[in-house]
């Protein structure tokens, strides 16, 4: 019969001033809020703070930073600034393990949380799911990462879904919630209600008088960029589709025509045009008008 010798595993160890000690675990944290109010900031600040104290606490760990995102949705990893950072210095070499507090901090998308642990597992970093108390480096870790963060994804849609059944209750009641950054010719109060920009509001009247008058898209954007008048992106470069998008919009006659677009995946966040696919909602006299009724309809005329 053979003879078989056990050859026991050896333990990293590194040389500091000549003397050769046990590699301690370089060991980052990764923490995320998905909103930016109050009570989640102080969530945000209580996660930061404790998971540094958690490493440092470890006489194996070695403290090798925090990545923290706050004020961000789960769902995707394309803006999470933070999270991408991480991942680049894990790759870098710069850790050995990456401690969280849950799959759904993490991420929401089974496949992003799937793509990332195992991107680290080949590079033979592991992830720490404290809630699930799941090691991707252990050998039933991908097994129960892979149920666990369908769960967490499922979670995100119910929320994307509960999200969205809200805001078109807002429109069944007339409640017009609009992005006035970019909109030429009105700011918002204090109460967060549309108000008049008369001297952005004097373009856009120009703008309806001069096509009444005959004149084509490019012809009054080459006159607007000529006076360096800027449009509703504060740029002084004028395009047809701005004109056209004026003097389409009905919210200048002060209606509002609300769900043009709608969200067609709770992962991207991608939003298309609505072509019937869902109901929209007409608001008459949502807030004050710039153009006449009158005048915007001989424009659409």
């Amino acid at each position: 019969m053979a003879k078989v010798s056990v050859i026991p595993a050896r333990q990293q160890v590194q040389v500091i001033d000549g003397v050769s000690r046990e590699r301690k675990k370089r060991v980052c944290a990764y923490c995320r809020v998905s909103t930016d109010t109050e009570e989640q900031l102080t969530s945000y600040e209580a996660q930061v703070t404790y998971y540094e104290n958690y490493i440092r606490s470890k006489p194996e760990y070695e403290f090798a930073g925090i990545f923290a995102d706050e004020g961000i949705t789960g769902t995707n990893t394309k803006h999470r600034v933070e999270f991408n950072r991480m991942i680049e210095a894990a790759l870098a070499g710069q850790f050995d393990m990456i401690i969280t507090k849950s799959i759904s901090r993490f991420a929401r998308n089974t496949l992003d949380c799937l793509k990332y642990v195992r991107l680290l597992k080949e590079k033979g970093i592991g992830v720490y799911f404290e809630k699930e108390n799941i090691d991707t480096l252990d050998s039933k870790g991908e097994v129960l990462l892979t149920i666990l963060s369908s769960l967490a994804q499922d979670e995100s849609r119910n929320i994307s879904e509960n999200s969205r059944w809200g805001i078109v209750r807002r429109f069944q009641q007339g409640k017009v919630r609009v992005n006035h950054k970019r909109f030429l010719g009105y700011d918002k109060d204090e109460n967060g209600e549309l108000i008049i920009n008369e001297q952005e509001a004097a373009v856009v009247r120009r703008i309806y008088d001069e096509y009444l008058g005959g004149l084509g898209y490019k012809s009054i954007a080459l006159k607007l960029e000529a006076e360096g008048i800027r449009n509703g992106s504060g740029k002084v470069k004028w395009h047809d589709s701005n004109i056209k998008q004026i003097l389409t919009n009905e919210k200048y006659m002060g209606d509002a025509l609300l769900q043009k677009t709608i969200t067609v995946d709770f992962l991207t966040h991608k939003r298309v045009k609505n072509k019937g696919e869902a109901q929209q909602y007409y608001v008459e006299d949502s807030h004050p008008a710039i153009i006449s009724k009158e005048v915007f309809q001989k424009v659409q005329e």
